[in-house]
């Protein structure tokens, strides 16, 4: 197989793990990534250096809010892109919500206008589930999503909206996964699952926004990497797919899951809930079932332990990575 891919945001934590699965299925991936600072860059360059081992990946460093960045690239094939890169966070995105449109909306913009430039007629779009703010459980794709509580989910619901403009006009084979509190080695220390993994191993405290009892639909990173590259094999015009595991858990489960895994006890500080998360996420999977004969496979008791043994695995070098906590 020699097609080749345009990947945004390979050195995060999903772009990484899709990359290598691109790589090992044997495209060509160009990776791009502006590696910036929003959390420890050293997290972002250990996956990189694991990509670089793959002879058909090759990097480069882009801005995909920039427009001459991304039309550097004018002229050259690809069978697909798929727009991982974001600028990600509900709470940070408060602290400067330009930044989230510049990358999320116009970034994507960006990418769209190569795809017209370029000929490129498929485009994957990474999505999230704060879009589904103010709606009942389950989540499903087809309820109205027009009450959002951050600039996050604000700037990836503009960019969905322009990817179905550019379908429209131009044609552009568009599918949308939208990820539901994705997990898993070499996760994103600014989420909860990377914090309290490294935290409770280390004996610092963890915090918790509540009573514990939230739930979320913690989804495993490989069955997310497996549903976004059939998005990317879907020829279906324009669909919005929801990536979930359909089995949410309170978080604190999630706590007594690692502590069980390291065998240690947390020391949970409990604050007041922050306004801008969701009560609770639960994706609706049927039209993943349905069209992309997608399930996910692995449960959060064997997600957590697969998660934990990595970190114990690692830990002279997690220890070195800063996590980030924007409460």
């Amino acid at each position: 197989m020699s097609e080749r891919i345009l990947l945004t945001g390979c050195a995060g934590f999903i772009g990484s793990f899709v990359a290598r699965r691109l790589c090992e299925m044997g495209y060509q991936v160009l990776g791009v990534d502006d590696l910036n600072d929003y959390y420890d860059v050293n997290l972002k360059l250990w996956r990189l250096e694991l990509l670089s081992e793959y002879k058909n990946f090759e990097f480069l460093k882009m801005d995909i809010s920039s427009r001459e960045s991304v039309f550097s690239l004018k002229g050259q094939k690809f069978s697909a892109i798929l727009n991982l890169g974001a600028r990600a966070g509900v709470r940070a995105s408060l602290k400067n919500p330009k930044l989230y449109f510049d990358v999320n909306l116009t970034g994507t913009l960006n990418l769209l206008d190569l795809c017209v430039q370029n000929g490129i007629k498929k485009f994957v779009l990474a999505s999230t589930s704060s879009i589904y703010a103010n709606c009942p459980l389950p989540f499903t794709e087809d309820m109205r999503t027009d009450f959002l509580i951050s600039p996050y989910a604000s700037s990836k619901k503009s960019a969905e909206l322009i990817c179905y403009t550019y379908h429209h006009i131009y044609g552009i084979d568009v599918t949308v996964p939208r990820y539901f509190t994705v997990y898993g080695p070499a996760g994103r220390p600014d989420m909860s699952v990377f914090i309290f993994v490294k935290n409770i191993m280390e004996g610092r405290p963890i915090r918790i926004f509540g009573d514990g009892k939230q739930k979320r639909d913690f989804t495993y990173i490989d069955d997310i990497v497996d549903g976004t590259i059939r998005c990317m094999e879907l020829g279906s015009g324009f669909d919005i797919i929801n990536l979930g595991n359909n089995k949410p858990v309170e978080l604190i489960y999630v706590v007594r899951l690692i502590e069980q895994n390291l065998s240690k006890t947390a020391n949970i500080i409990f604050e007041k809930p922050n306004l801008l998360d969701l009560p609770a996420t639960w994706a609706d999977i049927n039209k993943a079932q349905n069209l992309l004969r997608w399930t996910p496979k692995t449960s959060i008791e064997d997600g957590i332990r697969r998660t934990v043994e990595w970190f114990i695995q690692n830990e002279k070098r997690i220890r070195k990575i800063k996590v980030e906590d924007w409460s």
